[in-house]
């Protein structure tokens, strides 16, 4: 699929582009390009190959699941209105 010079300058239109008309030939060819690309990467033929989370199989580092503050549960409850069983109380707001 080409695209010719009234497509790119209705896309332009669309996407509120301002293109000079020194600028409409080399837009036209990129895009040309990009959509050849595209053909040619859907001409590849998929069938058995999983989709991959992430193109570098890259995990991410976690860090030691350690405990790095201490328990204040009790000094914010204690400025909380309502408190019970360690739990916050708050007013019923749906009926």
């Amino acid at each position: 699929m080409a695209l010719e010079r009234s497509d790119v300058e209705k896309i332009a239109h669309l996407a509120r582009l301002g293109l000079n008309e020194d600028d409409l030939p080399q837009t036209t060819a990129t895009l040309n390009n990009i959509l050849g690309l595209i053909d040619q990467m859907q001409a590849v033929d998929t069938t058995g190959i999983e989709p991959l989370a992430h193109p570098l199989e890259a995990t991410q580092r976690l860090r030691a699941d350690l405990v790095s503050e201490t328990n204040r549960r009790d000094a914010y409850q204690a400025i909380a209105p309502a408190v019970e069983n360690g739990l916050y109380l708050v007013p019923k707001v749906i009926e």
